[in-house]
């Protein structure tokens, strides 16, 4: 069931608010002209989020622009969509969200094969200080990447 992975939206603001403590795929249940415009890659999760509503999993805020030839078949571009799982990972996932300071952020929208996929994290918020020792530990990094590339061109 692998088949080749094409990434349509990435959300590297999640990476940079939130620590990701776990991550889980996930379906998303799309009508025929978002998938056409997802195909194109126009979609964004920068803002989006993830509910857990009635033992379902519902993704808020997605936005897919609408397909230019699709007229009255488009839906609305941030309506809700629901994610596809299996009953056992969803109550493990509302076991860990009523934990204090527990949430759910899409990470990716990817094509797996033929089908449309979600890159689910759960995640834990970061205070101001961890951010800015995540810059701190960046800019290291990249101090230490310039060193080596001066040394090893002389």
């Amino acid at each position: 069931m692998g088949g080749s992975i094409k990434l349509v939206a990435n959300n590297k603001k999640a990476y940079h608010d939130y620590f990701i403590e776990e991550k889980l795929e996930a379906g998303i249940a799309l009508h025929g002209t978002e998938v056409k415009s997802l195909r194109m890659g126009k979609c964004s999760i920068k803002e989006s989020f993830v509910r857990i509503e009635n033992g379902e999993v519902f993704l808020y805020g997605m936005h897919i622009s609408p397909y230019e030839k699709g007229n009255l078949f488009n839906k609305d571009p941030l309506r809700v969509r629901k994610l596809l799982l299996h009953k056992s990972e969803t109550n493990k996932l509302t076991g860990r969200i009523k934990e204090r300071g527990y949430t759910l952020v899409p990470l990716q929208v990817y094509f797996r094969g033929s089908l449309a996929k979600v890159e689910i994290g759960l995640a834990r918020g970061k205070k101001l200080y961890d951010k800015r020792q995540d810059i701190a530990k960046k800019d290291m990094q990249r101090e230490a990447q310039k060193e080596f590339k001066i040394r090893n061109l002389s």
